[in-house]
């Protein structure tokens, strides 16, 4: 089947965000006189959201809901100020996204991340690459939900057979399956290619250039 349309992940797909999100949860430990945690640490907390983020940073004796609740929105606002600081994309993204872009394939950005935060960094770090950047508006369609992957096919009045779904985490993986498109894996992320595998990925790739071969 010819792919017509792909949705991406943000972190840890297009973009190496780990260390600004890192520094702005860290902050927000420190300022609590909590333990803070290193970069390989949080690349486990990364992927079902920054709600569940900061609940994994915080000591297990200081995590209940209004705690959460209100590092959550100290953790937005930190990050808010530094999230496009050190986050870049990875090598061959921009490449990959030129080059899809004169294939007429459309593109979109599904993530976990805030919505407005997932919008800000699309725009600031790939501006006028992508038909729509979605991020998490509400915790009920948060991936691997799949509703925003197919309203994003809807609005492109594509099958969703005929979308890949590219990510780097088991969540990805199980979004793409739920949506009835085709997981692909990427293996420069945060997860590891046999977590992709056990989730359901049918392929799985180690650069950006390999995308083009599946298309």
């Amino acid at each position: 089947m010819k792919f017509k349309g792909i949705i991406f992940d943000l972190d840890g797909t297009l973009v190496n965000s780990l260390e600004d999100i890192s520094d702005a949860m860290n902050s927000v430990l420190t300022s609590l006189n909590y333990p803070t945690h290193t970069y390989d640490t949080y690349q486990y907390f990364i992927g079902s959201g920054l709600r569940n983020l900061v609940s994994k940073a915080l000591p297990a004796s200081n995590n209940s809901d209004d705690q959460i609740e209100i590092c959550f929105a100290s953790m937005v606002n930190e990050y808010r100020e530094v999230c496009t600081l050190k986050t870049k994309p990875y090598e061959g993204i921009v490449e990959l996204l030129d080059n899809l872009a004169l294939q007429n394939i459309k593109m979109a950005v599904f993530s976990n991340k805030a919505d407005e935060l997932t919008k800000k960094i699309a725009s600031e770090i790939f501006p006028n690459h992508f038909d729509a950047a979605v991020g998490l508006s509400t915790e009920a369609l948060k991936k691997p939900n799949p509703f925003e992957a197919v309203e994003i096919s809807k609005k492109w009045n594509l099958k969703p057979e005929e979308i890949l779904f590219v990510g780097d985490s088991d969540i990805d993986m199980q979004t793409a399956v739920n949506a009835n498109m085709f997981p692909v894996g990427v293996t420069w992320g945060y997860r590891t290619q046999e977590e992709l595998k056990n989730s359901g990925a049918k392929l799985v790739i180690n650069s950006a250039s390999e995308l083009i071969d599946i298309l």
